[in-house]
């Protein structure tokens, strides 16, 4: 997959709106720059162009070669400063940093005492809205000046500093503690996937009892619940609980509805906290909760009060569709999904600085699952091909075994049996060298491979030997995981019913939710 070079400076560039170009523009005026300034053609000149071209740049004459690099960097950053300056940048963290480096500037002037008044004021905001580390920066300063000003006005002013301080390191310490083992978790879950084995399951729980802090519940704020929450989604999504998945994202999404003002300072964590419980329904198969959140998600997403920028909409965008395909997979109504397909590619490509190539992959195995649904096997290859063909990309383990495996089975069913022998070997290579070759992948292939010397009558009896094989699988903690990426019982059953996938998919479906 060819990949077009994208350099930082234009991708920040191209990602801003009219009213930010205007407000830069208006920032350099203010500068006094000339109209003639470099940096301020480069930035003219980039605005124009579709696809970053350095030679194009260098062709105009006003930079030579060796000076390109340095007007880049000056360029990057007054456009970050005119950002920091835009209003709709001015949230909450950049106001208290503001307020402790004016704070700064009067102590450095010997002005203690205004610089004292603005930090108390910094440190109250940020308590109350749970910005317990710059809260913290804030103390040391006041710490720092008293020391060199006595203000008098409180007789055990230095013993309040320090016990404040001393609270502000010991929460600070959990957070940090909960949010390594958090992010730590998470990384490996990233790049392994599912616990695979007894000893898998031993050595992750070993790994988070070990590194889970000490702590009383009721002595938490708002941000170590949420990483504590964090920590505990990710260990159960590790070994596969997702009931536990479910009870800890919805802690997770009830901590900011009891504290709505975390919403808006907050968004992003709000969101992922919202995907993860849609994702744990998703795996129990709740559907009418599922569809309640859903749909809660999607109202209070498109409220005007709620936060908007790059980074937002292209989360609302990712976790919305994402689920609106998982909401077709749990009906089996995959045909009524393809409208889908044409927002969602339209969606990456209006998104693309926003959505990394994983997710991108995502989105594909998931059209290419809906495609298959609705037995249009060769889009579903075309899909399937995209990811299996990408070779610079790092994903997770499971995603990538699941798509030679679903791809295997649509050639089969294109009837590209020219095409099974090579593809089979492959699939084994790639299995065997990613140490991930389970039962139900196993019988899989081998069944593939086997399928040329079966007769024509002998076909339903070998679908149903397979399903045999496969039901005692559909339960096992380990071997579990295959059926979240691909519903082979079902195939099966309609090869032995002579039904689609989709009308076996949807009959289970009414039965479960009668």
């Amino acid at each position: 997959m060819t990949k077009l070079t994208k350099d930082n400076l234009f991708v920040l560039v191209k990602s801003l709106t009219k009213s930010e170009k205007r407000q830069f523009k208006l920032y350099v005026g203010r500068l006094g720059v000339n109209e003639d300034s470099k940096f301020l053609l480069l930035f003219k000149l980039l605005e124009r162009l579709n696809v970053y071209d350095e030679k194009l740049i260098l062709k105009q004459g006003f930079v030579k070669k060796q000076q390109l690099s340095n007007l880049k960097a000056h360029l990057y950053k007054q456009i970050l400063i005119s950002l920091k300056l835009n209003p709709s940048h001015q949230n909450l963290r950049i106001q208290l940093r503001e307020q402790l480096d004016f704070a700064t500037i009067l102590y450095h002037k010997g002005l203690y005492n205004q610089s004292l008044k603005i930090l108390d004021k910094a440190k109250a905001l940020a308590i109350k809205n749970q910005e317990k580390n710059i809260a913290y920066e804030i103390v040391e300063l006041e710490k720092v000046i008293e020391s060199q000003y006595i203000t008098r006005s409180l007789s055990n002013r230095a013993d309040a500093l320090t016990i404040q301080a001393k609270e502000l390191s010991r929460q600070n310490v959990i957070a940090s503690k909960l949010s390594n083992l958090s992010l730590q978790l998470y990384g490996l879950f990233l790049k392994t996937g599912y616990v695979k084995n007894n000893a898998e399951h031993e050595k992750v729980t070993d790994y988070f009892d070990k590194r889970m802090p000490k702590f009383k519940i009721e002595a938490l704020g708002f941000r170590e619940k949420l990483w504590l929450y964090k920590s505990h989604l990710w260990y159960s999504f590790l070994i596969q609980d997702f009931k536990s998945c479910y009870k800890y994202s919805r802690k997770w999404v009830d901590l900011f509805y009891d504290n709505e003002a975390m919403i808006p300072l907050n968004p992003v964590f709000f969101l992922r906290g919202y995907q993860y419980l849609l994702e744990a329904l998703f795996f129990i198969k709740h559907h009418q909760k599922f569809k309640n959140v859903l749909n809660d998600f999607e109202q209070i997403t498109q409220k005007a009060s709620f936060p908007h920028d790059d980074n937002i909409d292209g989360l609302v965008f990712l976790y919305l569709y994402t689920n609106k395909i998982n909401l077709h997979f749990m009906e089996g109504s995959f045909t009524e999904g393809l409208p889908l397909i044409e927002e969602v590619l339209e969606g990456l490509k209006t998104h693309a600085n926003q959505i990394d190539e994983h997710h991108v992959m995502v989105f594909y195995y998931k059209i290419a699952s809906l495609y298959f649904g609705t037995g249009d096997y060769e889009n579903a290859i075309c899909f399937l091909s995209k990811i299996i063909n990408n070779k610079s990309l790092q994903m997770r383990e499971d995603l990538l075994c699941f798509s030679r495996i679903l791809n295997l089975v649509a050639h089969y069913e294109a009837g590209f049996d020219y095409q099974l022998d090579r593809l089979i070997k492959n699939t084994y290579k790639f299995l065997i060298k990613m140490e991930d070759l389970y039962a139900v992948q196993k019988e899989m292939v081998s069944f593939l491979k086997s399928l040329g010397d079966i007769y024509p009558n002998e076909l339903k009896a070998a679908f149903r030997g397979l399903h045999q094989k496969l039901l005692t699988y559909e339960d096992h903690p380990y071997e579990r995981r295959a059926f979240l990426y691909l519903d082979i019982i079902s195939w099966l059953e309609s090869k032995i019913e002579n039904k689609s996938t989709a009308d076996i998919i949807k009959e289970k479906f009414t039965n479960i939710n009668l």
